[in-house]
């Protein structure tokens, strides 16, 4: 008696939990903030201020679709790579950037009015910083405008690249 109780109850149990829809936990990346910088993703041609071709660069969405990664090359010898990903517990967008010159770039920052803006400093090897910020504007065209500015030994900011994305 005690097995067909126990069957009984088990096959109910099971019944019951059969009909509850399993819940199935949202990506972990899918929020609109994780996706603020999605405009940047594609494969470039990125031109100076000059109109000439600075280089390519290539930003897909990598590592389980969390973050945005990013290969530049000029094509000359010089190239560099970030990693771009939103901290969701700060609400702060990161980016680490690394090149061939040797250069780690921290930069942190977030959308503001429809542009990605990133700050960050360099310290050289004789203790002085530099503060940079890198604004990312998407244009309507389709195409992004970045803007890097850097400050001078004054603490002055000076433009150290304008360039223009469009797409390849």
């Amino acid at each position: 008696m005690r097995l067909l109780t126990a069957l009984f109850v088990g096959a109910v149990t099971m019944s019951n939990s059969a009909s509850v829809p399993a819940q199935t936990p949202a990506p972990p990346c899918a929020s609109p903030e994780h996706h603020a910088f999605d405009f940047w993703i594609g494969e470039w041609n990125v031109h100076g201020a000059n109109g000439k071709l600075a280089g390519t660069n290539s930003i897909k969405r990598e590592i389980g679709g969390c973050v945005l990664h990013e290969r530049y090359d000029t094509g000359r010898g010089y190239s560099g790579e970030s990693f771009n990903i939103y901290d969701a517990p700060r609400k702060v967008w990161h980016q680490t950037w690394v090149d061939s010159g040797g250069l780690l770039l921290l930069l942190e920052g977030g959308l503001k009015e429809g542009k990605m803006i990133l700050e960050g400093q360099t310290v050289s090897s004789d203790a002085k910083v530099t503060k940079h910020r890198i604004t990312w504007t998407p244009n309507a065209d389709g195409s992004v405008r970045q803007h890097w500015e850097s400050t001078n030994g004054a603490g002055l900011w000076s433009t150290a690249f304008d360039g223009s994305y469009t797409k390849k």
